[in-house]
């Protein structure tokens, strides 16, 4: 995994906004509905080639294919496992319980939603990952795509254990444990497959914060964290043999405008997180709620083998970052961990979590990553004390 050797690196959290003939044919597939299969792999092709391009002229390092070739950051999972089937009763938010107009809000914005994203299925059997191909054709066209020099580092995301288990129900395992070493030994294949095609695993882990509001809202505090803590032993289950400074771990509190008032303080998760065998942490730090935690890293110092990716800008809001706002939050985020080449800006979370859910419009998602690269030059001539070419 590279780092800020000589100016701040960018990157994002990974889903970009997917064009709507490409959400349509996504939403076809996940329904088990006909589509036309050629039409559908020019259209990846067309959309991955976009997305790619728009990452360089915005000035990313580190970039993917904007999880184009999914409908959701980790409702793509059944179709590619058996032992999935039925409807997940899964609990909402607390907040959205405690604010009706908040669903009603949504409903109104986003009136048709995926089938996973709000009837995922749930584990009736024994779970078996069946077929590697749906992941390595999405390996081989960003590759093709992307070609050698697109990037100066490559990532690709999956979906965490403990975020699949409290999406997709457990109806068949006799535990919750027993359920998320299932899922770890069947997700390894795609962890490995991504490892070994050369790019850098990032795991989607939003079981380790937003949970707490959702399926673990009625564990204490510190009863969460221990359970943070198991989710955590399954992602080093899953990703055993990887190299850690190969695997990067994004946490987040949920990637939707809402009030948050519930959200756990990262200082109370920030140790359990950092038992996670990966060489770097991808945290929010951008939206009104949480631009305050870089004291949780100061309570809690940064390991050393440890990169820290915070986001200095948010993803739920229209708004354009100042170039200037962006390089004081990096400034920040170096000062708390006290090392510039251990830091790398990216986004709060990804712009596209789920198809036809995108809170930014798509060219204000393109003026929020060069904001990113304008802000970190800026940083970068600060910290290094030279202008960046």
């Amino acid at each position: 995994m590279i780092s800020s050797r000589d100016r701040i690196l960018t990157t994002h959290v990974g889903s970009l906004p997917r064009n709507e003939a490409l959400s349509d044919l996504l939403m076809l597939r996940e329904e088990d509905k006909a589509y036309d299969a050629k039409a559908f792999d020019a259209e990846m092709d067309k959309a991955v080639r976009h997305v790619v391009d728009q990452q360089r002229a915005a000035g990313i390092d580190i970039g993917n294919d904007g999880e184009q070739q999914r409908v959701g950051f980790q409702t793509y999972v059944p179709q590619r496992m058996s032992g999935f089937a039925g409807v997940s009763k899964r609990r909402r938010g607390q907040e959205f319980e405690e604010f009706p107009e908040l669903v009603a809000y949504l409903m109104r914005r986003f009136p048709n939603p995926t089938k996973g994203q709000q009837g995922a299925p749930e584990a009736q059997a024994e779970l078996k990952y069946l077929d590697m191909k749906p992941i390595e054709s999405e390996l081989a066209r960003f590759q093709k795509i992307a070609g050698a020099g697109a990037f100066s580092e490559s990532f690709m995301t999956a979906a965490s254990p403990g975020i699949i288990s409290s999406t997709m129900l457990n109806a068949y395992y006799d535990s919750h444990d027993a359920y998320l070493d299932a899922i770890a030994r069947e997700m390894k294949k795609e962890y490995q497959a991504i490892h070994k095609a050369g790019l850098i695993l990032q795991i989607d882990a939003p079981d380790l914060a937003m949970d707490r509001t959702m399926m673990f809202r009625d564990l204490s505090d510190s009863d969460f964290v221990k359970m943070c803590e198991r989710h955590v032993a399954a992602i080093n289950k899953g990703i055993e043999g990887i190299p850690r400074d190969r695997v990067r771990l994004h946490v987040c509190y949920g990637n939707w405008e809402g009030p948050h008032i519930h959200d756990i303080p990262l200082e109370k998760i920030l140790p359990a997180l950092y038992t996670a065998n990966v060489g770097a942490l991808t945290i929010e730090f951008s939206n009104p709620r949480h631009a305050h935690e870089y004291s949780a890293l100061k309570k809690h110092k940064l390991p050393d083998h440890m990169l820290l990716i915070p986001g200095v800008v948010e993803t739920t809001s229209n708004f354009v970052e100042h170039p200037e706002v962006v390089a004081r939050r990096i400034e920040e985020a170096v000062s708390v961990v006290g090392d510039r080449e251990r830091i790398i800006a990216s986004t709060d979370c990804g712009f596209g979590t789920f198809t036809k859910r995108e809170w930014v419009i798509e060219p204000v998602v393109w003026l929020k990553l060069k904001s990113i690269r304008e802000g970190a030059d800026i940083a970068s001539a600060r910290l290094w004390g030279r202008k960046v070419a």
